[in-house]
C-alpha cells in the first residue's frame, strides 16, 4: 500500500467530523483536493472506506479499521514530537483533554494555571455529556479524561484527585431553607429536578437514594446544570447538583443549599485513562502538575453557604 501520512490525517479528521467540507476548512484546503486525496486512499487500500446516504458520511467497516489506526498513528507522531521538543530544552506540543459537563466548571482554571507553566502547548478541551465522554474514552480520542464516575466495563487506569460532593439545593423562597438537620423523609412530598439518566451526578443520586429506601418525585430530568438551577430558582423543586456547578453567591441566583441528613453526598473527580495507553510528555506534566496542586484546589472550593 502507497498511504502518505497527510493523507492518514485527512481521514482521521473525516471520521471524526464525517464532513469532506469541514476537513478542507480545518487543512485550509479546497473540497476537491481532499477528495482527491480520499480516493488515491481508497484505491490504495483496496477497499471503500465510506459512504454517501443522502447528506450523511459514514464509514465502511474497513473505514474505522483505517480511522482508528490513523488516529493511532498520529497520536505517537504528536508525542515523539513532544519528546524531540523536550530533548531540545523546549515543552511544546497539544494537550487534549475530555471532560464530563459539570467539570467545566473549575477544569478551565486549572488548564490556565497550567499553560503559564507551559505557555507554548496548545490545549483541546472537549467537553459531552457521561455517554459522549465515554465513547470518546474508548476511540482512545484524548490524553486525559476527567469524570465522576469511571466506567466498571473498560479497562481502565483512574486516579482520584480531587472531591465531588452533591448537595440539595431549593429556592432561597423555600420554607425548608432556614431549617437544620432535615430528614431525608421530609423532602418525599417534594418534587425533584435531577440531571439525566446515565449521568455521574444521576448514578452517584440514585445509588444514595437507593440505599436510604427513599424514592423522589422526579419532576423533570435535564442534562444542563445550568436548566436545573433556573428550574429550581423558577420554585419547579428540589435538584441534587455538584457543588462545583453552584456560584458563591447563591442569593443572587435565587438559591439555597438544604441541610438534608446524609448530604452532601461524598463522590470524587477522577483522572481516567485507558490501560496500557502511553502518555505523552505533556499528559504526564499535567498529571503530575493535578497530583501535585490537588490539595491547593480542594482548599480553593468556597465553602457553601446553607441557608
Amino acid at each position: 500500500m502507497n498511504v502518505t501520512f497527510r493523507q492518514l490525517r485527512l481521514f482521521a479528521a473525516l471520521a471524526q467530523h464525517r464532513s469532506i467540507s469541514e476537513v478542507a476548512r480545518q487543512f485550509h484546503v479546497t473540497q476537491p483536493t481532499v477528495s482527491m486525496q480520499l480516493r488515491e486512499l481508497t484505491d490504495s487500500i483496496g477497499l471503500p472506506l465510506y459512504e454517501m446516504t443522502g447528506k450523511r458520511l459514514s464509514l465502511t467497516a474497513a473505514g474505522e479499521e483505517l480511522a482508528q489506526t490513523a488516529r493511532h498513528i498520529g497520536q505517537e507522531w504528536a508525542d515523539f514530537e513532544q519528546r524531540i521538543a523536550a530533548m531540545k530544552g523546549l515543552t511544546q506540543g497539544r494537550l487534549q483533554v475530555a471532560v464530563v459537563s459539570t467539570a467545566k466548571y473549575f477544569v478551565p482554571r486549572m488548564l490556565g494555571a497550567f499553560c503559564r507553566d507551559y505557555p507554548e502547548i496548545d490545549i483541546a478541551l472537549e467537553v459531552q455529556n457521561r455517554d459522549g465522554v465515554l465513547q470518546r474514552l474508548r476511540d482512545n480520542l484524548d490524553d486525559l479524561v476527567i469524570m465522576s464516575t469511571p466506567p466498571r466495563d473498560m479497562d481502565i487506569v483512574s486516579q482520584v484527585f480531587m472531591p465531588n460532593p452533591l448537595v440539595v439545593t431549593a429556592p432561597l423562597s423555600h420554607p425548608l431553607a432556614q431549617q437544620k438537620a432535615i430528614p431525608l423523609a421530609q423532602l418525599s412530598g417534594e418534587r425533584f429536578i435531577l440531571r439525566e439518566r446515565g449521568s455521574g451526578t444521576r448514578l452517584a443520586c440514585d445509588q444514595h437514594f437507593e440505599k436510604a429506601g427513599f424514592a423522589p418525585l422526579v419532576r423533570l430530568e435535564l442534562g444542563s446544570n445550568e436548566a436545573i438551577k433556573q428550574a429550581v430558582a423558577g420554585g419547579m423543586g428540589l435538584a441534587v447538583l455538584s457543588r462545583h456547578a453552584l456560584g458563591e453567591h447563591l442569593v443572587d441566583e435565587a438559591l439555597a443549599v438544604l441541610d438534608v441528613d446524609g448530604f452532601p453526598i461524598q463522590s470524587s473527580w477522577y483522572i481516567v485513562y485507558l490501560q496500557g495507553k502511553r502518555l505523552s510528555p505533556l499528559a504526564q506534566a499535567f498529571l503530575q502538575y493535578l497530583s501535585a496542586h490537588a490539595s491547593d484546589w480542594r482548599q480553593r472550593q468556597p465553602a457553601l453557604p446553607v441557608a
